[in-house]
């Protein structure tokens, strides 16, 4: 998790500079979040929008018949 939340701190326990104009025997609530975070807010994609950017990488059959003879003919080249 990008995000710490804590709630009723005292004020005297902060650090000098977020002290500055409060009161110190006030309580705050502090949350700490980390800077770039922004991503998570965003949704979840969708099954459609997943499909939308996965490449087609399916052959026929005959392309695929024609890569198995490439490659038969290539080994039996090699065994000669």
């Amino acid at each position: 998790m990008n995000r710490i939340v804590k709630r009723h701190v005292p004020v005297a326990e902060l650090p000098e500079p977020l002290r500055e104009g409060l009161d110190p025997e006030a309580f705050v609530t502090v949350e700490v979040t980390v800077e770039g975070a922004a991503e998570e807010d965003e949704p979840p994609m969708s099954l459609d929008e997943m499909f939308a950017l996965r490449q087609n990488n399916f052959a026929s059959l005959d392309e695929i018949d024609e890569h198995v003879r490439s490659l038969r003919a290539e080994w039996a080249h090699r065994e000669r």
